[in-house]
């Protein structure tokens, strides 16, 4: 697999698991910085660094996976102003 493909598919997975978070700050601040990160690491164009950026981001995104599962687990079940207001926006029962 390319570094550009494996890239992209590390960003999706990202993006994904960013979106399991119950509480709204912390799913926008994954997909933030998921998305800085990878911007600020696309002009790097050395094989060694790229391999090196890559498996750092493989590791963050096990972090991710497991942080999302313990804020599931113990997080809290509240929603906060924006989630509400989103659910009455679009007609869901908060």
């Amino acid at each position: 697999m390319s570094a550009a493909v494996e890239a992209r598919a590390l960003l999706r997975a990202f993006l994904r698991q960013g979106r399991r978070f119950p509480n709204y700050n912390i799913r926008e601040y994954i997909r933030r910085r998921a998305k800085e990160g990878f911007h600020e690491a696309a002009s790097v164009t050395d094989p060694a660094a790229v391999a090196a950026l890559l498996q750092s981001g493989r590791q963050e995104l096990e972090v991710v996976k497991r942080q999302s599962l313990v804020y599931q687990l113990y997080g809290r079940k509240v929603k906060n102003v924006l989630e509400l207001d989103l659910a009455v926006q679009h007609g869901a029962s908060a």
